[in-house]
């Protein structure tokens, strides 16, 4: 039998419909994948960012909070004290002792002070209670003024001026010019005044407070 014989120069075609439709799939499939990815991406990043921000206000949040609350209990606490410390302030009754002319002792030279001083005493319990005591009934006769406790109380203190003035000009009057310029220095006056005088009043009254004013050094 004869075989058919292909004419020379023609070579068989490639099966191109085949190949084609391989090569266009794979394509296909490497830009879907791509666009998977592109968008897994951008959904991933969506997510941290929110949940970034709202880790962010939840913090926020319970700190603010609990600031708040630290505040309250401080505020509190301040209030308390600051209230209780106002109420147990005592007042006592105000012995204005006028004004000093002394001569300091500055050995290079001479110096003055020129010094207002006044001081606060304690109240006895009697006066505490007078004081607080309602207004009216100790007049003597009709249309007489009420007694006023607290002058009563400063007549009383009369008697005492003298020996205290003494002791003011004794402690003043041994200090410098430079030791009374600083705060240091007059608070020790103070105190030594303070003592000088509770030692006067004997246990009846105590010191509660003094009060330099007008101070003025002079050469």
């Amino acid at each position: 039998m004869v075989r058919p014989t292909q004419p020379k120069g023609i070579k068989p075609k490639p099966d191109g419909g085949q190949g084609g439709g391989q090569a266009g799939s794979d394509s296909e499939a490497g830009k879907d994948s791509m666009k998977l990815v592109v968008i897994n991406t951008v959904i991933t990043l969506i997510i941290c960012f929110l949940f970034v921000i709202s880790n962010y206000f939840i913090v926020q949040n319970t700190v603010s909070g609990v600031l708040d609350k630290v505040s309250a209990v401080l505020g509190e606490e301040d209030g308390d004290d600051g209230h209780a410390e106002a109420e147990h302030v005592e007042r006592g009754v105000i012995l204005d002792l006028g004004e000093f002319i002394l001569n300091l002792t500055d050995p290079e030279m001479r110096t003055f002070l020129k010094i207002e001083v006044a001081i606060e005493l304690t109240k006895t319990e009697e006066e505490k209670h007078a004081v607080h005591a309602p207004s009216g009934g100790h007049g003597h006769g009709h249309g007489a003024k009420p007694v006023d406790p607290i002058e009563e109380i400063k007549k009383k203190l009369v008697e005492f001026k003298p020996a205290v003035r003494d002791a003011v000009i004794s402690v003043l009057s041994s200090k410098t010019a430079e030791e009374l310029s600083s705060l240091a220095g007059k608070e020790l006056a103070k105190e030594q005044i303070k003592e000088y005088v509770d030692s006067i009043m004997a246990g009846e009254r105590e010191v509660l407070r003094i009060s330099f004013g007008a101070f003025i050094i002079q050469q």
